[in-house]
């Protein structure tokens, strides 16, 4: 069988690019009778290469695609080059699915953001042009989930959400669980960054349902209430939200670091030495930085919203993410209420048993067997 993944979004960053990451390599380490195509953009496509031809290696053969995101030229120019490749299955592992394509595709749905958060300040494009990006998508969205043979999503949240939202039968979705990456090798990072501990983490972008202001509000209150020398770390790519956040309160609030994008290498060390994790999204399709913090052994305090109850489970102390209030009295038990710390280890540890990249990765070459063209 002939599977082909496209993985234009790998490389730099968390979230899509992480995914991506973690389903290419567990297929490729664990599934040697299968054939697949990666598709990718130039950067990614010249470290996977030894020159700019696509080549075959063993079971996998690279193939650059180096056409714009959301692009008209996407629609027709990659649909072209996937059916050049003669895929019995085609894996896009987000919603941009082209228009045209209609061969077997199975589709990754990681979360509805845009039906239940379409602000305009989401984005750095004008109202119109927002407005006309915001229903183009959504009609990708429409066409990616009705036509594709079957829809992974990474959590029963999000199953219920493209359910309700989108009129998607259950039947037809599998929830895929994402599992933590592996810990690695460690680096002088708080050395690098002047980082001085004891430190509370938060592992993302900056969008606005990801509630950082908030957080931020949170953090000042917590500041001024308890004379300590914490201190709140924001790891993340740089962009518009993250400059315009760090702008807006790097004079209003004390002992916070925005550090930008670090390497796999990097986040490992800060994630080992953080004293508390916090993730207060209004929105989550999944929730990974959390996780991984919770494989690190470091507490967690999080969201009540949306999926995060689900894959958390008891390995979380939780706050309303609309009372900044709850949200700092919540980080100041995170941080010196020993035995809720200590009861949140243990019972992370019982939660990360549901999570492997083993079980993640077989449960989608289930569905690759079922739904390729025969």
């Amino acid at each position: 069988m002939k599977i082909g993944i496209d993985a234009r979004m790998l490389g730099k960053g968390f979230g899509l690019a992480r995914y991506v990451e973690q389903l290419i390599g567990g297929l490729l380490d664990s599934d040697s009778e299968n054939e697949y195509v990666i598709f990718l953009r130039e950067e990614s496509f010249v470290q996977k290469t030894t020159d700019h031809r696509p080549q075959t290696t063993n079971n996998v053969k690279y193939v650059l695609v180096d056409i714009d995101w959301y692009s008209f030229e996407e629609q027709i120019k990659f649909t072209n080059i996937i059916k050049k490749e003669k895929v019995d299955l085609m894996h896009f592992p987000h919603w941009n699915v082209p228009l045209f394509y209609n061969d077997p595709f199975v589709v990754t749905i990681h979360d509805l953001i845009m039906y239940h958060y379409p602000r305009p300040e989401a984005t750095t494009l004008g109202p119109i042009k927002f407005w006309l990006k915001d229903k183009m998508h959504r009609v990708i969205v429409n066409h990616a989930v009705k036509k594709a043979q079957h829809v992974l999503v990474t959590s029963d949240f999000t199953k219920y959400d493209v359910h309700e939202t989108l009129g998607v039968n259950l039947d037809k979705m599998t929830v895929v669980y994402q599992a933590p990456f592996e810990r690695i090798t460690k680096t002088k990072v708080l050395d690098k960054y002047n980082i001085k501990e004891p430190y509370v983490l938060y592992v993302g972008a900056a969008y606005p349902h990801k509630n950082l202001e908030r957080l931020l509000q949170a953090w000042k209150i917590f500041c001024e209430d308890h004379d300590n020398g914490y201190q709140l770390i924001f790891v993340g790519k740089e962009d518009y939200f993250y400059k315009k956040l760090v702008t807006s309160y790097k004079l209003l609030v004390t002992n916070f670091k925005y550090l930008g994008f670090v390497s796999d290498l990097e986040l490992e060390e800060l994630y080992d030495n953080a004293k508390l994790f916090v993730f207060p999204s209004l929105y989550e399709g999944f929730g990974l930085p959390p996780l991984e913090a919770m494989s690190h052994g470091v507490p967690v305090v999080a969201s009540s919203s949306t999926c995060l109850p689900e894959v958390l489970g008891e390995g979380s102390l939780y706050f309303d993410p609309e009372n900044v209030e709850q949200m700092a009295g919540t980080i100041y038990i995170g941080l010196t209420n020993e035995d809720i710390r200590s009861t949140l280890r243990q019972n992370a540890k019982h939660e990360l048993l549901r999570y492997s990249s083993s079980r993640f990765i077989a449960l989608i070459l289930e569905r690759y067997q079922k739904f390729a063209r025969q």
